[in-house]
């Protein structure tokens, strides 16, 4: 980071990171308190759509952007990076460092990558080291135990959430962000 800032003097270093979070009408569920002799209520669902959240975190601020996309590909990873770009850095004078995993998508010769956003990867077969991985648990509680009967239902309940998380960073700060992201 500091090589960054002294290459860059004129401009503000930020620290984001990426991931994407898949989630379908296959139910998500979690132990349950039931009473005594009573059964819990499962849904069940045999239909498979998905949809992902793709959503950037500014660790060390607790910042929150997500988009909604069907399927996960290059030309949606390009378009995702611009729209974040322009909403990180309207005016274009900030560095975005982004940390990102191996996926194909972030490592695909198309992808394009806006000038003030430069991918840092991860090492192979780390997620352990991506400090926007526990926000997917914040976002999937509030569909825990849930039946959703169209796939519009479940993206307006996470689009509910997400709006939440991002007008709430002191809870996404301290979900997300090791320590060593939240120093950068």
């Amino acid at each position: 980071m500091r090589g960054l800032r002294r290459k860059y003097p004129h401009k503000q270093v930020e620290v984001w990171a990426e991931d994407e979070g898949r989630l379908g009408l296959q139910p998500i569920t979690r132990r349950v308190w039931a009473l005594r002799g009573r059964r819990p209520r499962s849904y069940g669902q045999a239909r498979y759509q998905w949809m992902y959240v793709y959503g950037f975190v500014q660790p060390k601020a607790g910042r929150f952007f997500h988009i909604f996309w069907p399927r996960v590909k290059t030309e949606l990873m390009s378009q995702a990076l611009s729209e974040f770009a322009a909403w990180a850095d309207p005016r274009g004078e900030k560095l975005v460092v982004l940390i990102v995993d191996n996926a194909g998508w972030h490592r695909a010769k198309k992808l394009a990558i806006p000038p003030n956003v430069l991918l840092h990867r991860l090492p192979p077969a780390t997620p352990e080291l991506q400090p926007v991985e526990p926000l997917w648990s914040l976002i999937r509680e509030t569909v825990a135990n849930r039946g959703f009967r169209y796939i519009g239902h479940l993206r307006m309940a996470v689009r509910r959430r997400c709006r939440w998380l991002a007008q709430n960073p002191e809870t996404v700060r301290g979900r997300v962000g090791f320590a060593w992201a939240q120093r950068l």
